[in-house]
């Protein structure tokens, strides 16, 4: 008996899949922007040398106060998306950072570079929930729908690899463009260039649909309220614990370690004492290795989706490893060459990224669709966004207290441990993640 061919993706699903796989991309674009231009950003405006108090205090807001206020309205925009509908609150919240990303290139101190990177992040954690939950109402198949999410999501690498080239870019030419506040500097160029995204919004936004799933049952009355307070039901409260849990652990180990790497390399043997360029051409080097891991997991994500039957098995294939190989790269960085700790990154990269798109393919086939984004916001933004990336301050404090000659060294040793503890409780919890009971979306 042959199974049914399934079914093709129309011009309006290629679209729809389009700008959202430009919203993960810049999503990650946004995010990752920080790590390589907090350095250049706090020694133009401040004059606050690397690993002083101060410095490592100014490291700990521009990671964690954006991530608080993203997972507060982000837990709102959630709401929002199952009130209002998916494409609304999807275009105007990449609207939001875009624009949130234009305004903070020209700051002219740290706490106005502070509230825009605030507004970009509330844009870039609304983006994610409404992006996810549009995509999987959108294809009934579930097979095409596990495929669609994971690999629309594996833009979000491409979004990593797009801001070290911007920033590689900006550095060489810095001198080339037009000088803001009379200076030429690369970090605020490549702040600028979050922008881009709203270019192509612009053209494809009048032709895209809303979600046919919540739109049917919305023009039929059928349509529950959202209610986060629904979330700790009974039948719920379990799956949103334990996702929200896990959630933070994933963005624990990024934000802990593997977003410190930026102020890590300038560290080592082979860069110290290099001209500056000769520096940011070494970050921006093991940044991109990072980055082509984080692509290569979250592509082998989406691969194995469709042919892992158990979520539970689908994450070990990547936190089993990660429990090992994670906390040991951060705390053998310092004696690293070079081009091991590249390859060692890229696969710190590729079991840590690979977990995010997990959680897209994961998240909507665990809660109805009048708590579908609600129930993706508390796990992505309370649990990921505001506890999840509060462990870069974790690990920026950390690192005034641990071992190492230098204060790079003392950073790598601090993202060690907290990548154990993230990994080790991460891999813990997930004994207790539900399996979803269908394959069908729940209604």
């Amino acid at each position: 008996m042959s199974t049914p061919e399934r079914p093709r993706l129309t011009v309006t699903q290629w679209l729809i899949c389009i700008v959202a796989a430009i919203g993960f991309a810049f999503d990650i674009y946004e995010i990752l922007v920080l790590p390589l231009i907090i350095r250049p950003a706090l020694m133009e405006m401040a004059q606050i040398a690397q690993g002083t108090p101060a410095y490592n205090d100014w490291v700990s807001l521009l990671f964690y106060v954006p991530a608080m206020a993203g997972g507060v309205f982000g837990l709102l925009g959630g709401y929002l998306t199952d009130l209002f509908g998916r494409r609304r609150v999807l275009v105007y919240s990449i609207l939001l950072y875009a624009i949130s990303a234009l305004a903070a290139g020209y700051s002219t101190s740290l706490a106005m570079l502070l509230f825009f990177r605030t507004t970009t992040f509330i844009g870039v954690c609304v983006e994610f929930v409404a992006a996810v939950a549009w995509l999987a109402e959108l294809f009934p198949d579930h097979k095409q729908r596990e495929a669609v999410l994971g690999y629309t999501q594996a833009f979000s690498s491409m979004g990593g690899l797009m801001v070290t080239a911007a920033y590689a870019l900006s550095v060489k030419y810095a001198d080339s463009l037009p000088a803001i506040h009379g200076v030429h500097e690369a970090w605020r160029y490549t702040l600028i260039s979050g922008v881009i995204p709203a270019l192509p919004l612009m053209i494809i936004r009048p032709f895209l649909p809303e979600s046919p799933a919540w739109e049917e049952k919305k023009k039929a009355g059928t349509l529950k309220r959202p209610s986060v307070l629904e979330l700790f039901s009974p039948e719920l409260r379990r799956t949103t614990i334990v996702t929200a849990v896990m959630f933070a652990c994933s963005y624990g180990a990024a934000f802990g370690a593997i977003q410190h790497l930026p102020r890590i390399v300038p560290g080592l043997a082979e860069v110290k004492g290099l001209a500056r360029p000769l520096v940011e051409k070494a970050v921006y080097n093991v940044q991109f290795f990072q980055e082509i891991g984080g692509l290569v997991g979250r592509v082998l994500l989406a691969f194995l989706a469709v042919r892992i039957v158990s979520r539970r098995k689908l994450l070990h294939v990547f936190q089993g490893p990660g429990l090992i190989l994670v906390p040991l790269v951060f705390y053998f960085a310092g004696g690293m060459g070079l081009s091991v700790l590249q390859w060692g990154v890229f696969l710190a990269g590729l079991v840590t990224v690979a977990q995010f798109s997990f959680w897209g393919n994961y998240l909507p086939r665990v809660y109805p669709i009048h708590l579908r984004g609600t129930g993706e916001s508390f796990a992505a933004n309370v649990g990921g966004r505001m506890v999840g990336t509060s462990f870069a301050a974790v690990t920026a404090q950390l690192s005034n207290y641990t071992p190492g000659a230098t204060p790079p060294m003392k950073l790598a040793f601090a993202a060690a441990i907290v990548a154990l503890f993230v990994y080790a409780v991460g891999f813990g919890s997930s004994f207790l993640l539900p399996e979803p009971k269908d394959e069908k979306l729940p209604e």
